[in-house]
């Protein structure tokens, strides 16, 4: 048999029934579905970031057309070459299709991602650069002192005097327990150098002795508290009897003294001080006085012992002690005739005790 023959019995076979076609037409759109859908999945399950080629839509088949090439198993769906190089396990979620056809879709570009702001804490600068320790804070304001404690009454120091005014090359000549019957002389020997001294009075002797205060004051020498009639031991004293002592003795010298007398310091019988008694003479405007040298002059150890313990005892600036009163005063007025030569001629100036 011939081609053409054939062909001609080919061409005269019955047309399929209409249940055959409508089963192709539908297996033809299916196809091309799932072939569209293939590749909308395939590019975005790769992360695929940028537009992929569109599809072409599919169309029904009709009875007298053949099924479109989509239908083969055989043809696999197209894939974006960046979907091999995207992460795997993370896939970006697909854009919007786009309706093409009725029964097909065209999937359109992948939405680009908002990046998500950062949470509060992370946008919140640090405290200080990393690496470096935290600003050291400020320090503290130095409180201001305390202020220093009142002076007191008076405004005397309760310090004990030990001595002179001046300092240096200077000393400072001071007389216990008068006015007596050698306070004459020792004025006269200091008159005769032109030195001042002062004189440390007993209350009861200065009231016994108006006179010999007034000639004491009148010569330029000045004036000190000794009690009103030495006890002994004074730092044993209750604070009463101690404050009576000083402040009647005091009254009884300005009173012998006459109008204008002062009276500065306050020396404790045997140098018996205490901090109250230190107090109480401060309260009076009297300073406590001691002394730096001690010839042990009312014990009567002998002019010889007196002057030589004065002259290796004594440094610039320095207070004897010595007695015009309380006993036989002679070899304390033998005494001073040598010193007051010797004072002068070792250069030191005769001064009054720090007040």
């Amino acid at each position: 048999m011939s081609v053409h023959a054939a062909s001609q019995r080919t061409s005269q076979l019955p047309p399929p029934p209409p249940a055959r076609r409508r089963r192709r037409a539908l297996a033809a759109g299916c196809a091309a579905v799932v072939a569209a859908l293939g590749l909308a999945a395939c590019g975005t399950a790769n992360g695929a970031l940028q537009p992929q080629p569109s599809v072409t839509t599919a169309t029904p088949a009709t009875p007298d057309s053949p099924a479109p090439s989509a239908a083969s198993p055989s043809s696999p769906a197209p894939s974006s070459p960046s979907s091999a190089a995207a992460s795997p396990g993370t896939p970006s979620p697909p854009g919007p299709a786009t309706t093409a056809a009725p029964g097909t879709t065209t999937p359109a570009g992948p939405k680009p991602a908002t990046p998500k702001p950062p949470p509060p804490s992370a946008t919140k600068p640090p405290a200080h650069p990393p690496g470096t320790p935290p600003a050291t804070p400020p320090p503290t304001a130095t409180p201001a002192p305390a202020p220093p404690p009142p002076p007191p009454a008076g405004g005397v120091s309760t310090a004990i005097v030990r001595s002179t005014a001046s300092g240096g090359r200077t000393v400072a000549l001071t007389f216990d327990d008068g006015p007596g019957p050698a306070t004459g002389q020792v004025l006269d020997l200091l008159a005769q150098y032109g030195v001042k001294a002062t004189f440390c009075q007993i209350g009861n002797q200065a009231a016994a002795n108006p006179a010999m205060v007034r000639r004491i004051v009148a010569a330029g020498h000045r004036l000190c508290d000794h009690s009103v009639d030495h006890p002994q031991p004074f730092a044993a004293l209750s604070h009463d009897r101690a404050a009576y002592e000083i402040s009647h003795a005091e009254d009884q010298i300005v009173q012998a003294g006459g109008p204008g007398t002062k009276v500065t310091w306050f020396r404790a019988p045997g140098g018996g001080f205490t901090a109250d008694n230190q107090r109480t003479a401060a309260g009076l405007g009297l300073r406590p006085l001691g002394w730096s040298v001690d010839p042990r002059d009312w014990s009567r150890p002998g002019v010889a012992s007196i002057v030589s313990t004065v002259q290796s005892q004594l440094r610039p600036g320095g207070v004897v002690l010595l007695h015009d009163g309380g006993g036989d005063r002679s070899q304390t007025v033998a005494a001073l005739k040598q010193l007051l030569p010797w004072l002068a001629a070792q250069g030191y100036r005769v001064d009054f005790p720090a007040a």
